[in-house]
């Protein structure tokens, strides 16, 4: 009976050990089981050009969420932005997320610029389910600008999660390039 619990426990530690050197694998922001937390910068890769031309180059940013403000004090935020800027649905409350982003190129000839907006961030449950933006005035300053090779930009971008959501998690680009946390 002894050989079989030691047994048994050197299996459970092999197959721990073999879970943890997985997710080690998955680099931090490149997976929603290992998001980057709030202060650390990510890089990502951008496309500019026409999307249904060979003409599409892929550009160097660095993105960071530098503060989380939630619930009660986000809509006080939400409410001083714009009156018509509405409560949020029962079960639900405000989240907002202060980013920073920073654009690079290596080539500063031509129009290397990028139309950066709020609606390519996006927040999702700890479940994985993706929450609709809200249609509401974001709050000042705005993370909707066109930047330049060199340029950073900070500003708010608006979510709606559920209150009992503990974790959520927030991507940015298409089918969540990179993901962060949001608590």
């Amino acid at each position: 009976m002894r050989k079989r619990v030691i047994i048994c426990f050197d299996l459970v530690y092999l197959v721990l050990t073999m879970a943890v050197c997985v997710d080690s694998l998955v680099a931090q922001g490149r997976s929603p089981f290992n998001p980057a937390p709030v202060g650390k910068p990510l890089l990502a890769k951008v496309e500019i050009g026409e999307g249904y031309s060979s003409f599409v180059e892929s550009h160097d940013v660095k993105i960071t969420v530098l503060k989380i403000v939630r619930g009660e004090k986000a809509w006080e935020l939400m409410k001083e932005e714009s009156v018509s800027n509405e409560p949020p649905k029962f079960g639900f409350e405000y989240l907002l997320a202060r980013i920073r982003f920073e654009y690079s190129s290596k080539e500063a000839s031509g129009d290397k610029s990028y139309q950066l907006r709020e609606d390519q961030f996006a927040a999702t449950s700890t479940d994985g389910k993706e929450y609709e933006n809200p249609s509401v005035e974001q709050p000042k300053p705005r993370l909707n600008s066109r930047v330049y090779p060199g340029d950073s930009l900070e500003g708010w971008v608006a979510f709606l999660v559920a209150k009992e959501d503990p974790k959520p998690l927030m991507t940015f680009g298409r089918y969540g390039t990179i993901w962060f946390q949001l608590y």
